[in-house]
């Protein structure tokens, strides 16, 4: 009974540190938060504790940016859920193993990560994760440039958020689909998505974490930027800034200097960029966002190009490239292709010109980045696109004039436009 007794007051203290971090951490006292954390996973003989603290622990990490702290909590949190022989915690640990290595930029083993998850049989609780699995699979899938796979898995993560009545995760999913339709540059729906997330945060957000309205914020902004509107770009840009610094949220921070610098580019006030892009470039690095070093340095290498310095917007496009092939994201490889076919124009260098006009091409076509009924390329310029219930996307013009009896790329019936 001793026994019993002492074990049961060893979980009620583990529970009581892991409540005292969440405050101290909810406080904005981050370092005090990891160090309470941190003794009670050493001290603690409690496994569901510990796996508890293990949670934390990687959400903080995460907010931070420290991803291989992150990674490194999740490993030990998988070995905890073993040893707790639970499917629901182990389908959690794995999860957290999914989204360290998807914030890595490691998109393939974020996806096998994300299936072994779908594929566990645990209980509802599990369940209720498949909506928080299917957008990290998501995110790894627009990171490595596969559109139809990853609006797919969005939508899925979409339909979870609504059964379960899951705000929190229909936010996440909508600011993700703003960045889905940025990079496929239909411009209304990349503005609409966030511009609903900001919405949630504002009907249901009294209890939730300032990140939810610092995402929307931002991919609002970058939303308003591609679609000029430059004043609205840096005013939701300033705001999302704003709360990262509060919070030292890092890769927020990092993404907003970005967003700063592209608004400052498209003003064509490169001095001012420049050292935006540094200071964005300096925390991506720190962080190892290498996605977000593509996009930092697609920015550097248009501001070279504006000012005429060809040379130097080469070098920033080799240092782009050899990220962009490491990485397998066959977006900014198209974009690098398209900067590299307009400098070789100017240069005259043809023999350049025509390898970086068939590269372009070849990108398009491996992408699939063009209107099954026009045959026209999409993601080329603003456009307003509609997915269908397969997850293929055409011009909404097209659908609008032939219907969408049947989808002219895989032949699947529809009677209706996608979800999405």
């Amino acid at each position: 009974m001793r026994l019993f007794n002492a074990w049961e007051m060893g979980q009620d203290q583990t529970k009581q540190q892991i409540e005292k971090g969440l405050h101290l951490y909810q406080s904005n006292q981050t370092e005090k938060a990891l160090r309470v954390w941190m003794r009670v996973l050493e001290k603690s003989a409690d496994p569901a504790g510990r796996f508890r603290v293990l949670g934390c622990l990687i959400t903080a990490h995460a907010e931070m940016g420290r991803y291989k702290d992150m990674l490194k909590f999740a490993v030990v949190q998988i070995d905890t859920a073993r040893e707790l022989e639970d499917a629901d915690f182990l389908t959690e640990s794995y999860l957290n193993l999914a989204r360290s290595n998807e914030k890595l930029c490691e998109f393939q083993k974020t996806i096998s990560y994300c299936k072994t998850c779908l594929n566990m049989q645990g209980t509802t609780v599990s369940l209720q994760l498949n909506g928080q699995v299917s957008l990290s699979m998501g995110n790894a899938f627009l990171g490595l440039s596969i559109f139809q796979k990853a609006l797919e898995c969005f939508e899925k993560a979409l339909r979870y958020a609504h059964n379960n009545d899951d705000k929190m995760l229909e936010c996440r999913v909508c600011c993700s689909l703003g960045n889905f339709y940025a990079q496929i540059k239909d411009y209304e729906k990349a503005l609409f998505f966030p511009c609903k997330a900001a919405e949630l945060v504002n009907d249901y957000g009294k209890g939730w974490s300032l990140k939810y309205r610092a995402m929307s914020q931002y991919h609002m902004a970058v939303a308003y930027r591609k679609l000029g509107r430059l004043a609205d770009a840096m005013d939701c840009c300033e705001e999302s800034m704003k709360i990262a610094l509060q919070h030292g949220d890092r890769p927020l921070q990092a993404l907003c200097l970005l967003c700063f610098a592209d608004i400052h580019r498209s003003r064509k006030d490169v001095q001012t960029a420049f050292p935006r892009y540094d200071s964005s470039m300096s925390i991506m690095t720190e962080i190892g966002n290498r996605l977000g070093l593509i996009q930092v340095l697609l920015g550097v290498t248009k501001c070279w190009m504006i000012q005429k310095e060809l040379d130097k917007a080469l070098e920033s496009i080799e240092k782009a490239q050899e990220l962009a092939e490491g990485l397998g994201n066959k977006l900014g490889l198209l974009k690098l292709h398209c900067l590299c076919e307009r400098i070789y124009r100017t240069k005259g260098q043809q023999r350049q010109l025509r390898d970086h006009v068939v590269k372009f091409h070849e990108c398009v076509e491996e992408m699939e980045l063009y209107c099954g009924m026009c045959g026209e390329s999409i993601g080329e310029k603003n456009n307003q696109l509609q997915a269908l219930p397969c997850s293929h996307f055409f011009h909404l013009k097209c659908l609008q004039t032939n219907g969408t009896r049947g989808c002219p790329n895989c032949r699947r019936l529809s009677v209706k436009p996608g979800y999405v």
